[in-house]
């Protein structure tokens, strides 16, 4: 039986992180609960102070194909390289320079909203079709694929 998947980042800064991927993904932060016309309105009326409004946030996909992503505050910062990551795929369908040049296109609208750029991997055929690995805000790699 398939199961439905979640994916979880500790961070520091839940609603910055979610928006940023909220955007990378075209993902939307999860609405707030039915009656509430706001995630403060809704945290307000559950007694949850201010101090801890910024604990978690959550993105979904609009369409409800992709699972939904969940980030939670942690204490402590990232210390070492991730060992699962996402790939997002910037250039479905493309191949050679068109592909690579998208990819540098994705790079260059993510950088604009916190990203950093690590390393382009250009092609190695016949299995290496290229990649740009990148960091989100918080240091957490991805690739763009």
């Amino acid at each position: 039986m398939a199961r439905d998947v979640q994916i979880t980042f500790d961070c520091a800064d839940p609603a910055a992180l979610a928006a940023f991927w909220a955007e990378a993904l075209g993902y939307q932060v999860q609405d707030p609960p039915a009656g509430f016309a706001s995630w403060d309105e809704a945290l307000e009326a559950m007694g949850v102070p201010p101090e801890n409004r910024n604990d978690a946030s959550a993105v979904v996909d609009p369409e409800g194909a992709g699972p939904r992503i969940f980030f939670q505050r942690v204490p402590e910062g990232k210390q070492v390289k991730n060992r699962v990551h996402l790939d997002v795929r910037g250039a479905p369908g493309l191949e050679g320079d068109a592909r690579m040049a998208a990819l540098e296109t994705e790079a260059e609208r993510l950088a604009a909203r916190g990203a950093t750029r690590v390393q382009r991997h250009d092609p190695k055929p016949p299995l290496d079709a290229g990649h740009i690995l990148m960091t989100d805000p918080e240091g957490n790699e991805f690739c763009l694929d």
